[in-house]
Parts: C-alpha cells; structure tokens; sequence
C-alpha cells in the first residue's frame, strides 16, 4: 500500500487537502513495477521470443531446431529477472540469506526444465543438464565475476571469507563422493545385483546429501552465523546510500515477481524439453553438449549478471553465495531431489552420471577449491576459471554418450 502524493490545487487552504487526506492506493497496481520488472532492463527486449515459440510450436511443429532457439532465448531475460526480483529480495533478508535465496531461485530454472526432462523419461538430459550447471556455475559465472572484479578493482586485492568457501568446497566434495561410487560401481561390474544395486544406493545416496544439506543450512542461518558474516563488516555512509538507492522493489512485490516469473519460466521450459531431441538432430549437435553447455547458460544467465554486478561492487561474499553456493545447491540438492521425485514416478534416476561427466565434475571442483583456498581474488583467477571452461566446453562438443554402458 503506498500514499499516493499530488497536487492537483494551487490553493493551499483548499477545502481538499491531499497531505490530511491521503488516498490509500495499492502500490501493486502501479505501472512503476510492471515498467521496473519487465520493460527497463536492455534485456527485456527478448521477452517476446518466448510466446513466439509458443505460437510456432502450434504452427509449424516440425521445425524443432528454431522452437528449441526460441524458447532458449526467450528463458533467458526470464532468469536474470528473476535474479533482479530475488536481488531485491535480498535487501529485506541481508547477506547470508540473500546468497542462498540467489542461489535458489537462479536454480529455478534448471529444476523446473529437470522435472519436465524427467517426466518425460529424458534421464540423460537430467543428468547432463545439472551437471552442466555445476560446471558453469564454478568455472563460468565465478571465473567472469573474478575476472570482472580484479579488472575493476585492480589497485587492490580482493578478499572473501575464507572459512565459508571451505566449507562450500567440502560439500562439493562430499557431493562428488555421492555420484563416484555408483559409477564405479557400475564400471567395475560389483554390483551385487546387476541393475539394481547402483539404482538402491543411489537413492540410498541421495537421502543422506538431502540430510547433509538441511544440516548445512541450519549449521549456516542458526548455527554459525558468525562464521559466515562478511568480510567487510563496517560499511561507509555512500555504501548505505548506494543500497537504498538501488532498492526499487517492497518486500511483497519481489515476491508477487518471483511466482509469475517461475510460473512463465516453467510455462516455456515445457516446449524447451519437448524440441530437445528434434534439435539435437536440426542442429547436428550432440545432446551431450546442449544438455551441458547450452541449457545451463541460459539457466545460470541471473547468477552470471548478480555474480558480476557483486564483484564489481567488491563485494565478494556474495558473489560466492551465488556462484559457489548454487553450485553446492544442485549437487547436494537438487540432484538427490530428482533422484527422489523420480523414485515416486516410477523413473529409474540415478546417480551414475558416467565416467566421463563425473571425472569432469571431479576435477573441476578441486580446481576452484584450490583456486578459493586464499580466500583472495584477483582478474588471472578468473581468466584461469573462464579457460579451463572453454576446455570442457571443447570436450563435451566432442563427446557422444555410448550406445552401451559399458562400452
């Protein structure tokens, strides 16, 4: 609810005066939010290639390549909107909480377009794409906010707190543990009951990271608060001002936001899902690296603008919030979560990601852990990170996925 202020009479002894009697008007119903949320930003101009691929879906179903384009680009405006109205958000709720509402609604995006893959059966693609987020979030979106961060701030190093990037790296470790064994189990042929053991420990698995997670964010907002305070705890008055100028959302309207924002992203990442395989074909790319490079771009588009724009500011803890701890988020979450959901669909979800995903996912978390093991920053570390990217991305490129397991 907001006071709407005007003054529509000159004369100030006038019988109506708006300052004692004040017209109560729903601030929801402002345009302001509409024109904050999906006209200002430069990257709105690509909302309309959403209802595009809608429309062509239904008009000419066959071109698959061009609904998988559109609906691409369409998603993406949808998910660095969504970082912005969780960026406001974050205002209301501080560091701590802001870095992993970050990280949990820029993961929307990818949980939504898993659950439909796994509906329809397309486990592979599941597997792929999560996977693919956890590989651009650690090497992509926190090798650019480094680079970004050292180049704008390079008269001075930049620290974060250290203890907490530790921590994030024992979860992802902890997490690498949880998809290794069932693929060597499944490789070395240990099984005790071919098929089906890797599929029981797998959930078995899964249970134990969902435990470990709700202990992690209980040891993070209750726990240990401390441990997970900002470096730089004493802010300047242009500091403050800076935040209050920059918060242009209420509480209630970020939230409003984020529903009819996820609801759209979930709307578009059905047609997403369904042209997948017809575009893999058109565009004779492999599903591989649609399903790891492609796919998890657009999806990680708000933790790549909110990382960004957070080293910039030089404010480093919350770029690990949002680049470190999504990636913790959909290796201890969402990917038992799938697991979960597809044992009560009746969907054989595992945790054998194959040799090559998961050898890929291991070397890269102990790149970015020795990377954050100073707990400074500067523009190489993030060139290093954006390189070492562009390797995988070659590598899945040219990697097809084995008609047979064991081959």
């Amino acid at each position: 609810m907001e006071v709407v202020e005007s003054a529509p009479f000159n004369n100030s002894s006038s019988a109506f005066d708006l300052e004692s009697s004040p017209i109560i008007v729903p601030k929801s119903f402002k345009f302001s939010t509409v024109y904050l949320v999906l006209i200002k930003a430069k990257i709105n101009v690509l909302l309309p290639f959403g209802p595009f691929a809608i429309l062509l879906h239904y008009l000419t179903p066959k071109l698959h390549g061009w609904i998988f384009f559109f609906s691409l680009i369409g998603i993406t405006p949808l998910a660095e909107r969504l970082g912005y109205a969780t960026e406001q958000l974050a205002f209301y709720t501080g560091p701590t909480v802001g870095g992993l509402l970050n990280a949990t609604f820029g993961n929307a995006t990818e949980m939504i377009i898993s659950i439909y893959a796994l509906k329809n059966g397309m486990i592979r693609v599941v597997q792929q794409s999560l996977l693919g987020s956890i590989l651009s979030n650690m090497l992509l979106v926190l090798g650019c906010a480094f680079f970004t961060g050292g180049i704008v701030h390079h008269n001075k190093v930049q620290v974060f707190n250290k203890a907490a990037a530790v921590v994030n790296s024992g979860l992802l470790l902890m997490a690498v543990m949880g998809l290794l064994f069932p693929a060597v189990l499944h490789f070395t042929h240990s099984e005790l009951h071919f098929g089906k053991s890797v599929l029981s420990l797998s959930r078995f698995s899964s249970c134990i990271m969902l435990l470990a997670y709700a202990s992690y964010l209980f040891f993070q907002l209750r726990s240990q608060q401390n441990l997970y305070s900002p470096v730089h705890e004493v802010a300047d008055n242009s500091e403050i001002s800076d935040e209050e100028e920059e918060l242009e959302l209420t509480k209630w309207e970020a939230i409003v936001w984020l529903a009819i924002l996820t609801a759209w992203v979930s709307v578009l990442s059905g047609y997403l899902v369904d042209a997948i395989e017809g575009a893999s074909e058109s565009l004779n790319m492999s599903m591989a690296f649609i399903s790891v490079i492609l796919l998890p771009i657009v999806g990680n588009a708000a933790e790549h603008a909110s990382a960004i724009m957070f080293a910039m500011k030089d404010k480093l803890d919350i770029t690990i919030g949002v680049a470190v701890g999504s990636s913790t988020q959909i290796s201890m979450f969402v990917i038992p979560f799938c697991v979960v959901v597809g044992w009560c669909m009746g969907k054989e979800m595992d945790l054998n990601f194959q040799l090559f995903e998961t050898t890929t996912l291991f070397i890269t978390v102990l790149v970015v852990a020795f990377m954050m093991q100073e707990g400074t920053s500067n523009y190489f570390k993030g060139l290093m990170l954006i390189l070492c990217y562009l390797i995988v991305a070659a590598s899945f490129f040219v990697h097809v996925d084995p008609q047979n397991d064991d081959d």
